[in-house]
């Protein structure tokens, strides 16, 4: 398969303060690609940059073949490039149904907006179960999962998952991690960006490692899970 994703160089900052530094990295059609790393290293800013949220100073991101780091986040939305962002943001007074509805906003998905719903439904059937409540009285792990189903109603050609077990249960957080092997098993395409390494890298095919907005490994999951200093720094091996 080709590449779906490609980032090319990217320098990001806020005001002075640089993010990112000669960011580059690929995530092919099918991959699940994680990116990993400590708090501050830089993966955030990588998501914000992907999303057309911060405007990179230098470098380029092409998506199914066309250059998007330009582009206004609706646009990149619209070509399939869709981010689930760190802390879920509901709308918590509106019920599970109205927020995955916002999901298929865009007149292009209303069409298809039902068929969409059945199937978030059968990926989580607690959310169909709890269709008609509030956003705001859900668990956290139902409110990640209302946040992923949101996501796919977007149908995304490339799901981009930031954080997603943060603050769940050790069992919530292996329910989170198996759902997103099914959403890739159903087609989409996944960027992870994850803190659980392990976990993160049992799921994945390919990893890249950012320290203080550079990358500084990457590899295939397996080979980032044997690596020592990836068992020194992060899995406390």
């Amino acid at each position: 398969m080709g590449a779906l994703l490609e980032v090319a160089a990217i320098v990001a900052a806020y005001g002075e303060v640089r993010a990112l530094w000669d960011v580059s990295l690929r995530v092919d059609e099918g991959e699940v690609v994680t990116l990993l790393g400590a708090n501050g290293a830089g993966k955030t800013t990588t998501m914000r940059v992907l999303s057309g949220l911060l405007r990179p100073l230098a470098g380029s991101v092409t998506f199914a073949g066309e250059r998007i780091y330009r582009l206004a986040p609706p646009r990149i939305v619209q070509a399939g490039l869709i981010q689930i962002p760190e802390g879920r943001r509901l709308w918590p007074r509106m019920t599970v149904l109205e927020n995955l509805e916002l999901g298929a906003y865009a007149p292009h998905l209303r069409a298809r907006r039902r068929e969409t719903q059945d199937w978030v439904f059968s990926l989580f059937p607690r959310l169909a179960e709890r269709r008609r409540q509030l956003a705001g009285t859900l668990s956290g792990g139902e409110q990640q999962m209302l946040a992923i189903g949101r996501g796919l109603m977007s149908r995304p050609r490339l799901l981009m998952l930031d954080e997603p077990s943060l603050g769940l249960a050790p069992i919530l957080v292996r329910e989170v991690f198996n759902i997103i092997s099914q959403i890739n098993a159903r087609g989409v395409t996944v960027l992870l960006v994850e803190q659980n390494v392990r976990q993160a890298l049992e799921i994945a095919h390919r990893g890249y490692v950012l320290e203080t907005g550079r990358v500084v490994r990457s590899g295939s999951a397996r080979d980032l899970l044997e690596d020592p200093e990836i068992k020194r720094a992060y899995l406390g091996l």
